[in-house]
């Protein structure tokens, strides 16, 4: 079967700081630089990807989130997604592997990274995360129901974990994550840290390391 996960990718001035905050909350690192600047965490379902804003190649800044996701093998996702009838689908390598680009609704570019097998370079960790947790973004999209169509065809329960605020004329990602855990534990180990959450409609908010509101849906 081929497993596609929803990834939001977070590039951010502090990424030991943002890798230490999701642990906190039940995340674990499956897979890192060994230069540092890039962790991957993984949640029971879905993932975060990290990134040091200051060496990246897209222009990227700080606090800046965007969609991706990683996939098993891209090649029968490339397959699906021009039957689908979607456009300019394209894959080439990568130094860290292969990547699957296609020309998404609302005219969005979305990367796919193929799960890489080959780690040099990388550190693979034994990822043990709290199966109660999922990493659940929010969009604000202009079509919304071109979006469920778009994450119904790459499959998986990618359209069940992402939510979706009113539209906004262009795509904007927002970090959030749902659990099962009670919730006053969460807020214990936040406060342990040094954070300092509040209760929000069913769950509650908490400033991330980047100064970023983090909701977290119970």
């Amino acid at each position: 079967m081929n497993e596609i996960v929803v990834r939001p990718l977070r590039f951010s001035a502090d990424v030991p700081a943002m890798r230490a905050f999701l642990e906190t909350l039940g995340l674990r690192s499956r897979i890192e630089s060994e230069r540092g600047g890039w962790v991957d965490m993984v949640a029971g379902r879905g993932m975060v990807a990290l990134h040091d804003a200051a060496s990246s190649s897209t222009g990227a800044k700080a606090r800046d989130t965007r969609l991706s996701f990683e996939a098993d093998e891209i090649d029968e996702l490339k397959s699906r997604l021009e039957a689908a009838g979607y456009q300019e689908v394209a894959i080439w390598d990568e130094a860290y592997g292969r990547v699957l680009s296609v020309l998404g609704p609302d005219d969005t570019t979305l990367w796919i990274d193929e799960r890489s097998k080959d780690l040099y370079g990388y550190k693979l960790d034994d990822a043990h995360p709290d199966t109660r947790w999922s990493v659940t973004p929010r969009l604000a999209v202009q079509d919304q129901a071109a979006w469920q169509r778009f994450l119904q065809t790459l499959g998986g329960d990618n359209a069940e974990l992402v939510r979706y605020d009113p539209p906004a004329a262009e795509i904007e990602v927002r970090l959030e994550l749902s659990t099962s855990e009670p919730l006053d534990e969460v807020v214990r180990r936040l406060v342990a840290t040094g954070y300092e959450p509040t209760e929000a409609t069913d769950g509650l908010s908490v400033v991330d390391p980047d100064g970023l509101i983090v909701r977290v849906h119970g």
